[in-house]
Order: structure tokens, then sequence, then C-alpha cells
């Protein structure tokens, strides 16, 4: 059948939201929060840190070039990006405890959606104005002064966002070279591919889908409610104070319904309508809210952090008051501190230690010096002229280390008779391959091990690939296995 004019639509129109500007301590908190943050995402790829010649001096730098993550004074290789999961786990038990105490805490100060919204947002309401002015301008008519207002803002923003976008390529490159690079025309196709790729994103995400990329986009809000309980602190309205809504007089409560939590909300969501979705936790309501009780001469706290305990409290103490100082002691007297140790914060806290000491002991046990023995698969084995079988092995030597070259003898441990030959390598007094290493790099040796004719061995034989210091001292030892022909 087919549709018609008169059926409703499945999808609703979206509706633009305009948050008016508001003060308190909570947009104090956010500003603090956001300038430091901001600060360390553009000016830590400009943080030098000497690590000695032929390596990178920035502190912290991804150089794919060389295959090593740079963290000031750590530096982590490909064989070790088990840290890097071990500091993703601890990222995400961390945010879950930290949700699990203070609720979305992470979504309304530190979220990247959210710092960069507040960002576009501070810059959209100084070219165009609070709230108000940027209804009547986008309801008006596009005349010069709407095209003027509208070209300088999304001006601002698309400098914020190619800032954005070239301060991340700092991460991968050295930043001074690649700011000049691009400036220059000079940097390659896949710099200014990811350039345009994240400036297109931050202008994108920041200025124009804002809070649907919270609403609709983002995951956390769908499951972080399982991290909520009764002792989280989220942001709510104290309905058992405020009900019934009207004037400020005897009759009503504390709630004159001036919508004013409502016009600050950056997702424009009515917070006492109860715990929402679409809510990030960011407290600006509890500002607005506070900012008109003040000029009504009533408490403050209508709106505030609070646990969903102490609302069910509050609840049921004033259940059947009439609105007045009565009713709100009575609210406020039954409250109680926040229960921060409980069984979920416990277990949250067992499992961030149990994380953090393992990668500690596996940081402390790290190895600077390691080798693997790759034997070749194609073919399985040679057979000499002789009648002798020859096996080919790749030595691989890793040295994290720095400020000397090694000289290492390499024995083999085996069935007598195996010889092992290591090409390009000269020779120790015991004639013995002796090979070198490089400093923060990997060394590639070519090793042959030849069982003679004769020599009866299994089709399998295990042997073992030793490295020794100059003092005839084990350093390390690597196992593989020698093939032959069927028996």
């Amino acid at each position: 059948m087919s549709s018609t004019s008169s059926e409703p639509s499945l999808y609703a129109k979206h509706q633009k939201v305009y948050p008016r500007a508001v003060s308190g301590p909570v947009r104090r908190v956010k500003w603090a929060v956001l300038a430091v943050l901001l600060s360390l995402y553009y000016v830590v790829p400009w943080i030098r840190w000497d690590r000695g010649e032929g390596v990178p001096d920035q502190a912290v730098l991804v150089d794919m070039a060389h295959a090593r993550l740079f963290f000031f004074w750590f530096e982590i290789w490909p064989q070790e990006v088990y840290f890097l999961t071990g500091l993703l786990v601890l990222g995400a038990i961390g945010l879950f405890a930290v949700t699990s105490l203070f609720g979305r805490i992470w979504c309304g100060f530190t979220c990247p959606q959210t710092v960069w919204t507040d960002l576009f947002m501070w810059v959209e309401r100084r070219i165009e104005g609070d709230r108000n002015a940027r209804m009547k301008l986008d309801h008006g008519p596009r005349d010069a002064r709407w095209w003027r207002l509208k070209l300088v803002k999304h001006a601002a923003w698309l400098a914020i966002a190619m800032a954005t976008g070239g301060a991340w390529i700092m991460y991968f490159n050295d930043a001074p070279t690649v700011t000049v690079d691009i400036l220059t025309g000079r940097a390659s196709l896949a710099v200014y591919g990811f350039f345009a790729l994240f400036t297109a994103t931050t202008y994108v995400l920041a200025g124009a889908a804002r809070e649907q990329v919270c609403t609709y986009m983002c995951p956390w809000p769908r499951f972080q409610g399982a991290m909520l309980d009764e002792n989280s602190l989220v942001v709510t309205y104290r309905d058992w104070r405020g009900e019934p809504r009207g004037k400020p007089d005897a009759a009503h409560g504390d709630c004159v319904d001036c919508k004013a939590c409502v016009h600050v909300c950056p997702t424009g969501i009515d917070i006492r309508d109860g715990q929402q979705l679409e809510c990030i936790g960011c407290g600006l309501c509890v500002d607005a809210c506070d900012d008109v009780m003040a000029k009504l001469g009533r408490e403050k706290g209508l709106i505030a952090f609070e646990t969903l305990k102490n609302l069910a409290a509050s609840q049921a103490a004033t259940r059947g008051m009439a609105p007045g100082p009565e009713r709100l002691a009575a609210g406020m007297a039954v409250r109680r501190p926040q229960k921060v140790i409980r069984p979920r914060t416990l277990v949250y806290a067992g499992v961030l230690s149990a994380v953090l000491l393992v990668m500690l002991g596996a940081w402390l046990m790290r190895e600077t010096l390691t080798l693997s023995v790759q034997r070749d698969r194609a073919p399985l084995y040679v057979t000499l002229s002789d009648g002798g079988i020859r096996n080919g092995y790749t030595l691989k030597l890793a040295n994290k280390g720095r400020g000397a070259t090694l000289h290492l003898a390499v024995a083999l441990e085996g069935p007598q008779g195996l010889r092992l030959t290591v090409q390009d390598a000269e020779q120790d007094a015991a004639g013995r391959p002796v090979i070198t290493t490089r400093d923060d790099g990997i060394t590639q040796w070519r090793a042959l091990v030849t069982a003679p004719a004769g020599l009866n061995l299994p089709e399998s034989t295990p042997i073992t690939f030793r490295l020794l210091d100059a003092q005839g001292r084990s350093v390390l030892a690597q196992q593989s296995s020698f093939l032959g022909p069927r028996r």
C-alpha cells in the first residue's frame, strides 16, 4: 500500500538546540578543565626530550617509520604492544569506577566531543550572541549581516578544526618539521590526507552534529546506566522540593517553571523529567537554577549533584508535606554522605590494582635484549651433494638499550656433529661465530646448521641457539628444531 501524506512520519525532524551562556561554580570548573585539556593537546607535541644522537627528541611521538612509541622516558616497541593493551584496560576500568562514583563526569567534563563542542559554542556566542540573539538571527532574513556573521563563525571554526587536525598529525611526526612541510606544501599525501580527515571530523562533529553525537552516535550512554547505582552522584532535580511548580508563593514549590535549566542544557533536555539518556551530566543546569534561586531569595540546590538514595529518602520524608521551609528542612535532614566504599567500587579498585601491578611487574622485568629464531619454511631442509642435511635460520637480535654495541658469540646446543655457521660473522678464539647488535635497533643474521652424512637424526631434533658474552656467560637462549628426511 502506498504511503499518504496523512500517515505519521517514523522520524522526528532534528530540533536545533540553542544553549544559553551561564556562569557559576560548575561552569568555572568546566572552563578550567577545557583550558587544561586543550593546552595539553596542542602543546605536548612541541615538548622536546633529549634521548641522545639519532633518536627523536620529541617527548611524545608515535614513530611509525621506526616502529616505536615514545612517551617521555618510556619507549615501547611493537613487541610490547601489550603495554598499550594494559593502558586501555586501565582506562576502561578507571572510567567504570569514576562513573559508579560520580555519574557521567567523563561525558560532561573531559570527553573530547564535549570539550571541542564547548569551544565551538563559545566562539559562536562571541560572534553571533547568546541564545536569543542566535535564535533571532537564524529565524530572520538572510541579509548581509547574516552572511557576514555566519562566514566569520565558520571561518573561526575551520581554523580551530585545522589546528586540531594539525596537532594530531604532530603526534606521529616531528612537530616543527611537519608544520613547515604542511605550510610549504612539502608534506606527503598521507599527511595531507589525515590532516584533512581530522579537520573535517572536528568541524562536523563539534560544529554541526554536537549533541547528536552524544545521543545517537556514542555507545557510552546506552550502557553507562549499568554502572550507576543508588550511591552514584548524578545531576538530578529534587522534585520533592520543587513541586508543585508555579508562582513563587506559599502554595507552590521552589520551581517557578522558568525553564532556565532547559535553556542552558547543551543537549536540550529538561532535567526535571528525571534520568535521561541524553543527559551528559555537565551540571550547567545546576548553575542556572542556583542563579534563579538566589534572585528569588531561596536556598540553592533545587537541581544538584545528588545520589538517588538521598533523593528517594527525601521524597519519603516529605511525602504529604506542604511546600515551605519545614518541607525543605525535613528533606535535607534525611540526606547522608555518599557511600564511596561499597562492593561495586571495591571490585573496580581490585581490578585496577591487579592490572596496574601486572603492568608494573612486566615493565620491571622488561628485557632490553631479545633473540628470535625463525627457521626457513621453504625448503624445510636441503640435501647436500655429500649427503649431508642443512637447515637455514634467521636470527633476529633486538637491542632496546643505547650506549654500547654488544659482541656476542653464538653457540649451538644439540646432538654431537651438528655444525653452525653464521654468514658474514667473525669468529672468536674458540671458533664460534660472533654477531653484533645495533643500538636501539634490530640486526638480522643468516645462520646455517649442517648435519654431516651418516649422522642418524630423527625427523625433528630440538636445538638451542645460545648467545654468550666475552666471559662466556649465557646472555640469551632460544630453542628451535632441526628437520631432516623421514627415517
